[in-house]
């Protein structure tokens, strides 16, 4: 392959055809999803309190077997992992103004969900080797306003729980790890998610298992556990009936999963340990065939910490050649699923402006806002910094990877490599 031409400046492409796309719906799936079809129950919550305030016989299967499956108390499913989030912050009893710590790598969804509740995200930087909340820069960002930690869980690896719960611990606050892209994996011993005051996993169509939409929060405390649940299901309407005393972020939503997509849930909750094996098999395969490609750094995976791999994440430090056109020679050879940078959720036009509700400011002009929170670009440098210039991530979870697909792939990064005079 020496000197052979990229496909990009007319040579040979390397992978001819497409991946497989992943798609881990199968026949049991389709028999669970038939079997609650035909019996006609497609969803048994009431939005009052009685016998099926908590859900049909699916969602409450699906929930038992979460339970026990990930190690903890409570499990609550929700229509999806956007609702998850908003629940979980209402849950843990955030008042307007409080502020909550959040990274800027990671779906919008994570610092909305503050806002939802008139609370205000505050951004910490990240941590250049796993891209989750660097501890440093959350302890820089703690002021008396604080309330709350949001950990994010990016591509599949966990955050750093000890020293962030040490310094929740010491401020009094509150710990959601947001373990959307993360099922499956482990954090000393324990599946990542379950460490926190509260945690869960999205069910979405491109993710590891997925129901077409939905999510799953998952706690040991009891107390949360019950308000997750009451904000999932109309909460105002059934506070008199439960004899619920604490009425503060008692509004309610429509956050329901159905039948159909619990039943899916348990076949595919069966099966998530083989999923996420076959992409750290994958992983472990590029890691080991991009080796010695000089300014392309693979992922990196911290001691006592295994990756689940939504994202096969890599940092490139190549002065000559600029990130966007050494993408488009790997797309060129066939490599699909590759994105420049991630996210900077402090630089969008919301965080900047800081418009969200009305068009007056709300909730950072109002009284409830204790100090004019900075989003100027700078305060997350390293983050920044990935996003501009240095990220590159392939995304695992579009295709169900064989081995000679691996191969195929490392062989077009070397390709691409091997010519990178050619993309000058």
């Amino acid at each position: 392959m020496d000197n052979e031409k990229l496909a990009l400046l007319g040579g040979p492409k390397t992978i001819a055809s497409p991946f497989r796309r992943y798609n881990p719906i199968g026949k049991e799936e389709l028999d669970a999803a038939q079997s609650v079809i035909e019996s006609g129950v497609l969803s048994k919550f009431i939005g009052a309190w009685n016998e099926d305030f908590y859900g049909g016989p699916k969602v409450k299967e699906f929930e038992r077997q979460c339970e026990h499956y990930f190690g903890v108390k409570h499990a609550v499913t929700v229509n999806s992992w956007t609702s998850g989030l908003i629940a979980a912050v209402g849950a843990i009893g955030i008042e307007p103004g409080d502020e909550v710590i959040v990274s800027p790598w990671t779906m919008c969804a994570s610092a909305t969900a503050i806002l939802c509740w008139n609370a205000i995200p505050v951004f910490a930087d990240i941590e250049p080797d796993t891209f989750c909340l660097d501890p440093a820069s959350v302890e820089a960002n703690i002021t008396p306003y604080t309330k709350a930690i949001m950990a994010v869980d990016i591509f599949g690896h966990s955050a750093n729980m000890d020293a962030l719960l040490d310094i929740a611990d010491r401020h009094g606050l509150k710990v959601i790890s947001d373990t959307a892209q993360a099922p499956g994996a482990f954090y000393k011993g324990k599946y990542a998610g379950t460490l926190a005051h509260v945690g869960g996993y999205s069910l979405n169509y491109h993710k590891h298992i997925h129901t077409g939409e939905g999510g799953i929060l998952v706690t040991d405390d009891d107390e949360i556990a019950e308000r997750l649940r009451l904000i999932r299901n109309h909460a105002e309407a059934v506070v008199a009936g439960k004899g619920v005393a604490d009425l503060s972020n008692m509004v309610g939503y429509n956050f329901r999963l159905g039948e159909i997509e619990c039943a899916i849930g348990i076949e595919q909750l069966k099966k998530l340990q083989g999923y996420v094996a076959s992409r750290q098999k994958a992983a472990e395969k590029l890691s080991a065939g991009l080796q010695g490609l000089k300014g392309l750094r693979t992922p990196v995976v911290e001691p006592d910490c295994t990756h689940a791999y939504y994202v096969y994440p890599m940092v490139l430090d190549v002065d000559t050649v600029p990130r966007a056109r050494i993408i488009e020679a790997l797309a060129a050879e066939g490599v699909t699923g590759l994105a420049a940078g991630y996210a900077n959720l402090h630089l969008l036009p919301m965080y900047q402006k800081k418009i969200a509700y009305g068009s007056k400011g709300f909730p950072w002009t109002s009284d409830i806002c204790h100090r004019n929170v900075s989003y100027e670009k700078g305060i997350c440098p390293v983050a920044e910094h990935l996003h501009e210039s240095s990220y590159i991530g392939f995304a695992m979870c579009m295709h169900e990877l064989t081995d000679e697909d691996v191969a195929l792939i490392v062989k077009s990064f070397r390709k691409v490599w091997q010519n990178l005079e050619s993309l000058v």
